[in-house]
Protein backbone atom coordinates (compact mmCIF):
# COMPACT_ATOMS: atom_id res chain seq x y z
CA UNK A 1 0.00 0.00 0.00
CA UNK A 2 1.41 3.40 -0.96
CA UNK A 3 1.12 6.58 1.12
CA UNK A 4 -1.56 7.70 -1.34
CA UNK A 5 -3.70 4.72 -0.34
CA UNK A 6 -3.71 5.62 3.35
CA UNK A 7 -6.43 7.94 4.62
CA UNK A 8 -5.65 10.98 6.75
CA UNK A 9 -7.56 9.32 9.59
CA UNK A 10 -5.28 6.29 9.38
CA UNK A 11 -2.22 8.54 9.31
CA UNK A 12 -3.44 10.37 12.42
CA UNK A 13 -4.06 6.97 14.05
CA UNK A 14 -0.41 6.14 13.27
CA UNK A 15 0.84 9.45 14.71
CA UNK A 16 -1.09 8.71 17.92
CA UNK A 17 0.22 5.14 18.09
CA UNK A 18 3.81 6.25 17.46
CA UNK A 19 3.86 8.89 20.19
CA UNK A 20 2.17 6.71 22.83
CA UNK A 21 1.70 7.60 26.49
CA UNK A 22 -0.21 10.59 27.80
CA UNK A 23 0.33 12.60 24.61
CA UNK A 24 -1.43 9.86 22.61
CA UNK A 25 -4.42 9.75 24.94
CA UNK A 26 -4.61 13.56 25.03
CA UNK A 27 -4.46 13.85 21.23
CA UNK A 28 -7.11 11.13 20.92
CA UNK A 29 -9.41 13.04 23.28
CA UNK A 30 -8.81 16.35 21.48
CA UNK A 31 -9.50 14.66 18.15
CA UNK A 32 -12.78 13.20 19.42
CA UNK A 33 -13.95 16.64 20.58
CA UNK A 34 -12.93 18.32 17.30
CA UNK A 35 -14.74 15.79 15.15
CA UNK A 36 -17.87 16.03 17.33
CA UNK A 37 -18.11 19.81 16.86
CA UNK A 38 -19.41 19.79 13.27
CA UNK A 39 -20.33 17.07 10.77
CA UNK A 40 -18.41 18.84 7.95
CA UNK A 41 -15.02 18.71 9.68
CA UNK A 42 -12.52 16.51 7.88
CA UNK A 43 -9.04 15.36 8.79
CA UNK A 44 -6.03 16.06 6.61
CA UNK A 45 -2.28 15.66 6.87
CA UNK A 46 -0.37 18.78 5.86
CA UNK A 47 3.14 20.22 5.94
CA UNK A 48 5.18 17.07 5.31
CA UNK A 49 8.90 17.79 5.25
CA UNK A 50 12.09 15.78 5.70
CA UNK A 51 12.28 16.66 9.39
CA UNK A 52 8.60 15.72 9.85
CA UNK A 53 7.71 13.08 7.24
CA UNK A 54 4.49 12.14 9.06
CA UNK A 55 3.18 15.69 8.52
CA UNK A 56 0.84 17.60 10.78
CA UNK A 57 -2.63 16.42 11.80
CA UNK A 58 -5.00 19.15 10.61
CA UNK A 59 -8.75 19.57 10.90
CA UNK A 60 -10.45 21.43 8.07
CA UNK A 61 -13.88 22.84 7.28
CA UNK A 62 -13.83 25.34 4.40
CA UNK A 63 -10.28 26.12 5.44
CA UNK A 64 -7.95 25.14 8.25
CA UNK A 65 -9.53 25.06 11.70
CA UNK A 66 -6.70 23.80 13.85
CA UNK A 67 -3.65 21.59 13.76
CA UNK A 68 -1.94 19.43 16.36
CA UNK A 69 1.76 19.39 17.16
CA UNK A 70 3.35 16.94 19.56
CA UNK A 71 5.86 18.76 21.73
CA UNK A 72 8.10 17.14 24.36
CA UNK A 73 5.98 18.40 27.25
CA UNK A 74 2.66 19.23 25.59
CA UNK A 75 0.19 18.59 22.81
CA UNK A 76 -0.29 21.93 21.04
CA UNK A 77 -3.50 22.69 19.20
CA UNK A 78 -2.99 25.76 16.99
CA UNK A 79 -5.85 27.82 15.57
CA UNK A 80 -4.83 29.94 12.54
CA UNK A 81 -7.74 32.34 13.19
CA UNK A 82 -7.57 32.03 16.96
CA UNK A 83 -7.30 35.77 17.62
CA UNK A 84 -10.80 36.16 16.07
CA UNK A 85 -12.38 33.65 18.46
CA UNK A 86 -14.00 34.37 21.82
CA UNK A 87 -12.36 32.30 24.55
CA UNK A 88 -14.41 32.86 27.72
CA UNK A 89 -12.98 29.71 29.34
CA UNK A 90 -9.40 30.93 28.78
CA UNK A 91 -8.24 27.83 26.93
CA UNK A 92 -5.70 29.71 24.80
CA UNK A 93 -2.40 29.67 26.66
CA UNK A 94 0.18 29.89 23.87
CA UNK A 95 0.96 32.17 20.91
CA UNK A 96 -0.96 34.92 22.71
CA UNK A 97 1.20 37.66 21.19
CA UNK A 98 0.29 36.76 17.59
CA UNK A 99 -2.06 39.04 15.68
CA UNK A 100 -3.90 36.05 14.16
CA UNK A 101 -2.89 32.70 15.64
CA UNK A 102 -3.68 31.32 19.08
CA UNK A 103 -2.83 27.92 20.55
CA UNK A 104 -3.67 25.67 23.45
CA UNK A 105 -0.91 23.65 25.06
CA UNK A 106 -2.34 20.57 26.76
CA UNK A 107 -0.03 19.25 29.48
CA UNK A 108 0.22 15.87 31.19
CA UNK A 109 -2.56 15.20 33.72
CA UNK A 110 -4.50 18.30 32.62
CA UNK A 111 -8.11 17.53 31.68
CA UNK A 112 -9.52 18.45 28.28
CA UNK A 113 -12.47 20.84 28.70
CA UNK A 114 -14.73 19.18 26.11
CA UNK A 115 -17.49 21.79 26.23
CA UNK A 116 -15.21 24.84 25.89
CA UNK A 117 -13.00 23.21 23.25
CA UNK A 118 -16.06 22.18 21.21
CA UNK A 119 -17.30 25.80 21.41
CA UNK A 120 -13.95 27.10 20.10
CA UNK A 121 -14.03 24.61 17.24
CA UNK A 122 -17.61 25.64 16.38
CA UNK A 123 -16.48 29.28 16.28
CA UNK A 124 -13.55 28.37 14.03
CA UNK A 125 -15.96 26.59 11.68
CA UNK A 126 -18.25 29.64 11.66
CA UNK A 127 -15.24 31.92 10.93
CA UNK A 128 -14.51 29.84 7.80
CA UNK A 129 -18.08 29.84 6.51
CA UNK A 130 -19.14 32.61 4.15
CA UNK A 131 -21.55 35.23 5.43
Amino acid sequence: MSADDVSAAEEIDAIIADVGGWRASTLSEIRRVILSADAEIVEEIKWRKPSKPEGVATWVCRGNLCMADLLKSAVRLTFPKGAQLDDPAGLFNSRLDSRTVRAIDFFENAPVDDVSLRALIAQAVAANRPG
